[in-house]
């Protein structure tokens, strides 16, 4: 079925009444054997959940929020979680947070889990919508990062490509001409911010160098500017994919004997608040994480009430240029 499965229908497939059902269901009352056994099957051929949040309606604060992360040491995601939490915690929501380690064997399970536990679900998903629609069996949905087509799901969709060009010709500014990038390791296809690199380049009349192996940790990033400097050597900058990445690019500077921003300039993406920890200060395009997590439990409440979704305009959270010291 597209829509939730209700107690009605549950009903009219077992031909018992709705209070019949919620009897069966809850382990309440007189109920023949019989009778009580059909609603369960009925119940389980559906894919029937009770709704939790109806009941949310009377105790708000039973009203719990599933926020699906793929990788919760990448403090990009922490941040993000931290905006949701915050939101919800206005409402007198509840959000449980899972990690899904990157993985779509980790995603599935975790879905598996969270749809008896949660009134909707808010995150990261790497599952294809159908496939998502199927396991979280009727439950409303907010995929961040990502399109739906779904009228259960919304999305809250991210756009940094004015932040990237923003970043390159703050670096073309500066006097630099011979620019790389560290995308993202994994990738079949290149990152959609390598491509919004790529074009910014292609608009100053500059080539791109691009090493598309770092593993989005310090130690990755720091490793792949070893792999990109020992090809091109000239390079005098390089933007990252993002903050993490960029940090380990820092470490491998040092290492290398590369002042920052002196010799190599670095540029982050994600704009972290830990950017500003490091030595020297990661300039980086920045996104509000915190808004993404609000925005994420706002949509959610609204899916679940079944309000208008917010303006897609205000669904859009764009990277925005944040210079500090490393560029």
């Amino acid at each position: 079925m597209s829509r939730r499965v209700t107690i009605n229908d549950v009903a009219r497939v077992a031909g018992v009444s709705r209070q019949t059902v919620s009897r069966a269901l809850n382990d309440k009352g007189e109920i023949d054997a019989g009778t009580k056994q059909r609603v369960l099957d009925a119940a389980k051929e559906l894919g029937y959940r009770p709704s939790r949040f109806a009941r949310g309606l009377v105790r708000q604060d039973s009203t719990t929020i599933g926020l699906v992360i793929p990788d919760l040491l990448n403090p990009f995601f922490t941040e993000v979680a931290a905006g949701a939490l915050e939101a919800a915690r206005a409402r007198g929501w509840h959000v449980t947070v899972y990690d899904t380690a990157d993985s779509t064997t980790e995603e599935r399970g975790t879905l598996a889990v969270l749809t008896s536990q949660v009134d909707a679900v808010a995150g990261y998903f790497s599952l294809d919508e159908a496939e998502l629609d199927r396991h979280l069996n009727g439950l409303p949905a907010v995929l961040i990062g990502r399109d739906h087509h779904l009228p259960r799901f919304s999305s809250i969709r991210i756009d940094g490509e004015k932040g990237v060009h923003e970043a390159v010709d703050h670096l073309v500014a500066a006097g630099h001409r011979r620019i790389g990038m560290l995308d993202h390791a994994g990738r079949a296809d290149p990152s959609l911010r390598r491509d919004w690199f790529a074009a910014a380049m292609e608009d100053h009349g500059l080539t791109a160098a691009v090493v598309g192996n770092a593993v989005q940790s310090v130690d990755g990033g720091a490793e792949a500017l070893h792999e990109l400097l020992g090809e091109h050597p000239d390079l005098t900058a390089v933007f990252t994919y993002n903050d993490v990445i960029a940090m380990g690019a820092l470490k491998a500077a040092r290492k290398l004997g590369r002042a920052v921003p002196r010799d190599l300039a670095v540029v982050g993406f994600d704009g972290l608040q830990l950017g500003a920890a490091v030595d020297p200060a990661l300039t980086s395009v920045a996104l509000d994480t915190r808004r993404i997590g609000a925005l994420a439990i706002e949509q959610a409440g609204r899916l679940m009430a079944g309000e208008a979704p917010l303006p897609d305009a205000e669904l859009l959270v764009s990277g925005v240029l944040l210079v500090r010291e490393s560029a």
